[in-house]
């Protein structure tokens, strides 16, 4: 079974999706069955890891033992669909299997109310194959047909509660931006393609230069994976769908977010990494980007009144920070000196953000379903006293925000020092940007913590209570990853974090492993 994985890993969430329909009548039967794979299938990324680095590289031919056609030359050129499975690949799959499971378990009670929730499931895990597929295949085609998966399911429940025209509003917004983006990957697969005739990431690699074809695909690629990943300046479908989406998906929307993200760090460092000179300027910009997101990120964020919106610019003030870390890595790639000096930790910095960030925001975003499932309303200025009706929730607010804030000793502090201390060696500029995102970050939820849950109670909610105990065990578990991850951080860098990194920095291991060299 162990050999299957990767395939399983599509497949078992692929078939939960398939019977979840059946279930329509069958009373809570669908978000149970959601669970149960979502569990599975958590299960079976956690193999994935300890697979991975133990053994290296996990590579998975369909339909054949060899994966490629040996020509009478006796060259060997990779021809069938091939996943590829490095320890980045793990790293991603691993954060997506267990936000699914995290988000199921909260939409258990969260949703119980709303109708079609058997396809609310369905999707739900269409989702969780979609972003799978992206972070495990090893060809750009079916990374793209993993992308159209997760960005039909993702705009599907952005607009799911379609008797709210904001949702209808924000689903037809994420279509579109979906739909542009996979249609701008397909345009630069074909020319990719047309090039090389081949698309296997791994040996494209080796055949890639920096010719006129090179950078325009370059190009579209970088634009497309930062407009879905929400950086600046294509954020502008972010808070509409991070808002609009119920809270349980919110938490596999953000990794379906940093699929994208991934799918960018693949292309720079897997794919042209081996131009190494020209893509210094490509890490001069993505850092140029990660600053102005971050910065325009967190200042919309400070006017804003509706709570879950308010955390929505705040995510993406977050992939700033990601993209700062891994561009400073990029910068500096073709100078092994700063790249060992810096710019590998810089990189550990942007990657351990990720899962830091996915965790703590889905948990701030959760918070704010339990708001709005218990009041009604996601306006700030309509809450006030729910510390005293709500303590889990409040204690998992404290948590998320301090979090988010970089506040020792939670996990946001552990990830945003790395990139602080690194960022500062390439420009001075950078670190002290990403400091004062920070300090506004913490006043922003100060904010909302003074004006939901401080106070005296509002008088309609005297007689509010916890939400469900679903939704509370889904936030006390991330609320404890929080802590866990800030108290013990070198265990995650040294057993997830930077084994991800050295899979990007380690181009002839991928060709390598891979089997195309």
């Amino acid at each position: 079974m162990i050999e299957h994985l990767p395939a399983l890993m599509i497949a078992v969430p692929l078939f939960g999706a398939f019977v979840a329909p059946l279930l329509k009548k069958k009373g809570s039967a669908p978000a149970v069955w959601a669970m149960i794979i979502t569990g599975v299938t958590l299960g079976m990324a956690l193999l994935l890891v300890r697979q991975v680095l133990i053994q290296g590289m996990m590579v998975y031919v369909f339909g054949a033992d060899n994966p490629h056609l040996v020509l009478p030359s006796g060259y060997r050129v990779p021809i069938r669909i091939i996943f590829e499975v490095d320890a980045i690949g793990a790293f991603m799959a691993l954060s997506a299997a267990l936000m699914s499971f995290i988000g199921a378990m909260y939409s258990y009670s969260h949703v119980r109310n709303e109708t079609g929730l058997e396809k609310y499931y369905a999707l739900l895990l269409l989702l969780e194959v979609g972003i799978l597929g992206m972070v495990l295949t090893g060809d750009l085609f079916n990374l793209f047909v993993f992308l159209e998966i997760a960005g039909i399911a993702g705009s599907a429940l952005v607009g799911f509660r379609n008797y709210r025209g904001e949702a209808s509003e924000a689903g037809i917004k994420y279509l579109i931006v979906s739909a542009v983006a996979s249609l701008m990957v397909l345009f630069s697969i074909g020319l990719l393609y047309g090039e090389y005739g081949n698309l296997n990431i791994a040996y494209l690699s080796t055949q890639i230069g920096f010719n006129t074809v090179d950078i325009i695909a370059l190009g579209i690629l970088f634009t497309s994976f930062a407009m879905k990943c929400g950086s600046v300046p294509t954020h502008h479908w972010v808070p509409d769908a991070y808002t609009e989406v119920p809270s349980g998906i919110n938490p596999t929307l953000l990794v379906a977010t940093y699929a994208s993200l991934y799918a960018l760090f693949r292309v720079s460092f897997s794919l042209f990494g081996k131009v190494s000179s020209g893509m210094s300027s490509v890490g001069w910009i993505m850092c140029v980007l990660g600053v102005l997101t971050m910065f325009i990120g967190v200042t919309m964020a400070l006017v804003q009144k509706d709570v879950k919106r308010l955390m929505s610019y705040h995510a993406i003030s977050q992939t700033g920070y990601m993209l700062l870390g891994v561009g400073v890595g990029l910068a500096v790639l073709n100078d092994p000196a700063k790249l060992a000096a810096f710019g590998r930790d810089a990189m550990a910095g942007g990657i351990f953000h990720i899962i830091n960030h996915i965790i703590y925001k889905s948990l701030l975003l959760m918070t704010a379903g339990a708001l709005f499932y218990v009041t009604g309303t996601r306006n700030l200025n309509e809450m006030g006293g729910l510390a005293r009706r709500m303590p889990y929730t409040t204690v998992a607010f404290i948590v998320g925000a301090a979090a988010i804030s970089g506040i020792p000793p939670f996990n946001g502090f552990a990830s945003k020092f790395l990139i602080y201390e690194t960022s500062y060696q390439l420009s001075p500029i950078f670190a002290i940007f990403a400091m004062v995102t920070s300090v506004l970050t913490l006043a922003s939820f100060v904010k909302v913590f003074a004006s939901a849950f401080l106070g005296p109670p509002v008088k309609k909610y005297e007689n509010v209570k916890e939400v469900p105990r679903s939704m509370v065990v889904a936030m006390l578990i991330l609320a404890a990853l929080c802590l866990l991850f800030g108290l013990f951080p070198n265990v995650v860098l040294d057993k997830l974090v930077y084994p991800a990194v050295d899979a990007l920095l380690k181009l002839s291991n991928y060709q390598t492993w891979g089997g195309i060299l």
